[in-house]
């Protein structure tokens, strides 16, 4: 058996029925057996008896009632929480750019993982207990991809997660990427709009453009709008991407079906993503972010590119944006 934990809801997992998520993460766990566990009060949702279909929001807490071993999955996600050191604690609290009462917002570097998995020890969630107050945890409400640098935000109270992850889900929060794109797009502005669905092994897993939806059930409606704020020749141009909606990787897809692909993205450009003499990494930075704010006036969060991306723009040439879009204020509320 074994014995109490208790796991964070990620943020791809909003959404999902409690009946589900159980399942995901205790395959072996029988239905009727989850039931009962329900009934009583052993299985809590932030402190309360949820009902097996209640919808949940990214960031909110739950308790595992000790369970046998066999139930777990094998890919389930370790709880153990070991005390980070001095120099971990230091490290995201340099991270910080901007706290209130509900939330800390990151900057997060590229190669550093949101969350764990398969092979990953050290990731964003983990070093959370360095920015804990009062003794609880920040919670997670979004992600960036690991190489993907820029604005991550985390709940510091489990009032707060729902309320921002509420936010997210409703796309109530706007947010606005910089890129470096091998070419460019044959257009200054445009729309990228083309479902997407998974394909491949577990693992290994792509995510392609399915123009057909209606033939493919797994095809999700995605949309990104684009501005080219320099161009540097037909070599790349810097982009501003803004996704109306949040698929998983949907940036790096879409560029790379218009022929396009950001710099250094390898899984989605192949070769041509990795010209020669550029510098390397991914060249994808989460710019902005503006969410709902007190008093119904929005709050809006920047961070400055890494050291990387800069390089990649002094290689380029371009020191400034040549053309509206590089912030927010330059696109409208709704597209």
């Amino acid at each position: 058996m074994s014995g109490v934990e208790e796991r964070t809801v990620a943020p791809e997992e909003a959404g999902w029925r409690l009946d589900r998520w159980v399942k995901t993460h205790f395959p072996g766990l029988p239905f009727a057996r989850l039931q009962k566990l329900l009934r009583t009060g052993q299985f809590r949702v932030d402190g309360k008896r949820p009902e097996a279909g209640q919808r949940l929001l990214a960031g909110q807490r739950i308790r595992i009632p000790p369970l046998p071993e066999a139930t777990t999955s094998a890919t389930a996600p370790t709880t153990a929480r070991r005390p980070l050191s001095p120099a971990d604690r230091a490290f995201v609290r340099s991270l910080v750019i901007f706290e209130d009462e509900r939330l800390i917002a990151l900057d997060k570097p590229p190669g550093l993982a949101v969350q764990g998995g398969s092979g990953t020890t050290r990731h964003l969630d983990a070093l959370l207990d360095g920015l804990a107050k009062g003794g609880e945890k920040p919670r997670l409400v979004h992600r960036l991809d690991r190489d993907t640098s820029g604005v991550l935000v985390v709940a510091k109270s489990a009032e707060a997660a729902r309320e921002l992850g509420f936010a997210f889900q409703q796309h109530r929060v706007r947010k606005l990427y910089w890129a470096i794109l091998v070419g460019g797009p044959a257009r200054n502005e445009g729309v990228i709009d083309l479902p997407l669905g998974k394909r491949g092994p577990p693992g290994r897993e792509k995510v392609e453009p399915a123009p057909d939806s209606e033939e493919d059930e797994a095809a999700r409606w995605a949309k990104t709008e684009f501005k080219v704020l320099a161009r540097a020749g037909k070599v790349a141009s810097w982009v501003a991407l803004l996704p109306r909606t949040g698929r998983t990787h949907q940036l790096r897809a879409h560029c790379a079906a218009i022929g396009a692909p950001i710099l250094g993205d390898g899984k989605y450009g192949g070769k041509a993503a990795h010209p020669k003499g550029a510098p390397r990494g991914l060249m994808l930075h989460a710019r902005e972010l503006e969410l709902p704010g007190p008093r119904g006036r929005p709050l809006r969060i920047t961070a400055e590119p890494p050291a990387a991306f800069r390089e990649a723009l002094a290689w380029l040439g371009l020191d400034r944006p040549e053309a509206p879009g590089a912030s927010l204020a330059d696109w409208p509320a709704e597209g």
